[in-house]
């Protein structure tokens, strides 16, 4: 099969020739086609640029909207941010109504038998590549000699790639996480609720990495999750995971070390996101264990997981996906984590009721380094208590009392 366009001048064109304020989707996470990206930056005077959790280094100047459902550090200060709330298993619907992609640039793998592979990055971009298609705009690629070829519907027949350039680049990798001793605590709490054969699925932090760590000990272990990084190799080294069972997944990122490991690994199955973060699909695991970072909660079992004040922070993500999916499915549980005390705003992280708005409710339990406080299957009451008295920093326990009676909470 023939090599798409590699001609730069050809691709200029190309963009140029594209209609209006074009949209322009990429890959996020810590697989930004870089190189790739800055020349459809200086190809198109004005476009609107939609990535996931992106990172730093994006194109910022006038004439480029960022647009995102899930804001990441490259993003979270741009003046003109147009954040758009959606679970992501529904942004892929999305593309076919009130956000059309024109151009979808990928990061991918060298060509391999008529094909390439997204990668570490699947997540939304199989959709978008189908609605381009769909609506006869361009599909480019950053084909990089060191991004790990992975399976599953991370492999795009190269026939629907237009133009293409070649690098040589190693992927970036986040900032090492410290580990604290509130963040192994929390960690042993989840790990102790986590029985042997378990599906997990983790989000981004200290807390989830904490919560593998401690899962060394385990057996017959599961992956299905949005996003994967280090700690799963942590668990495959230790003889915890099953090994007979696909670690199931939408993107990854990590060391070097995770990427040498997921290349051409037929164990890693990287599914797009309106799989991986079904509801309907999640909750087919039994003893599903979904584990999810929040900025507070409040005594009604209310989460907020996304908003600073009235900064967006992050968004959505995959929470509110998984935490329907762990409590339908049998056996299964959608823990909340978080310290008690937000050491910078330093007040409580629990509570009376939340300001922002909510990213996902009722969850199973709430676990901090103070303790488990559960929360399904429990009256209103019962819930306020046991985040007060099992979830809560000590100074703040006083103030949540009065603020519980206040509040119709207590008896």
């Amino acid at each position: 099969m023939p090599l798409p366009d590699q001609s730069e001048p050809a691709l200029t064109a190309a963009l140029q020739a594209l209609p209006g304020t074009p949209r322009v989707v990429a890959s996020g996470n810590f697989a930004t086609p870089t190189t790739l990206l800055a020349l459809v930056d200086r190809a198109l005077p004005s476009y609107r640029l939609n990535v996931l959790n992106a990172q730093p280094g994006l194109p910022t100047r006038d004439g480029v909207v960022h647009e995102t459902s899930f804001v990441g550090v490259g993003m979270r200060f741009s003046p003109g941010l147009s954040y758009v709330p959606t679970r992501l298993s529904l942004l892929p619907v999305l593309f076919g109504t009130t956000l059309p992609p024109d151009v979808a640039v990928l990061h991918t793998s060298l060509p391999h038998q008529g094909t390439v592979s997204l990668g570490t990055e699947v997540n939304v971009l199989p959709a978008a590549v189908d609605e381009v298609r769909r609506r006869g705009g361009l599909v480019v690629a950053q084909m990089n000699a060191q991004m790990p070829y992975t399976f599953g519907d991370a492999v795009l027949p190269l026939n629907l790639v237009d133009h293409a350039i070649e690098v040589d680049e190693p992927l970036t990798s986040p900032a090492p996480l410290l580990l604290d001793d509130d963040a192994r605590l929390i960690g042993g709490r989840i790990a102790d609720r986590v029985p042997h054969g378990a599906v997990l699925q983790t989000g981004i932090g200290a807390v989830p990495d904490a919560t593998l760590n401690e899962l060394t000990g385990h057996r017959g272990l599961r992956i299905w999750t949005e996003m994967f990084s280090d700690g799963v190799l942590v668990l495959d080294r230790a003889g915890a995971l099953d090994r007979a069972a696909p670690v199931t997944a939408s993107f990854v990122f990590g060391s070097r070390e995770l990427y040498d490991w997921v290349h051409r690994n037929e164990r890693v199955r990287m599914l797009r996101t309106e799989k991986t973060n079904d509801p309907a699909l999640i909750r087919l695991n039994r003893q599903m264990v979904s584990v999810n970072a929040a900025l507070q909660v409040d005594l009604f079992g209310q989460a907020n997981a996304s908003r600073i004040g009235r900064r967006i922070y992050s968004g959505f993500g995959g929470q509110t996906d998984f935490v329907v999916g762990a409590l339908h499915a049998p056996g299964g549980q959608a823990l909340v984590a978080l310290r008690s005390w937000h050491p910078k705003a330093d007040r409580s992280t629990v509570v009376p009721l939340v300001d922002e708005p909510v990213t996902s409710f009722q969850m199973t339990a709430v676990v901090t380094e103070q303790g488990v406080a559960e929360v399904a299957g429990h009256d209103q009451r019962a819930q306020a208590q046991h985040l007060i008295s099992q979830a809560a920093h000590p100074d703040a326990r006083e103030e949540l009392w009065e603020e519980a009676a206040a509040l119709y909470l207590l008896d």
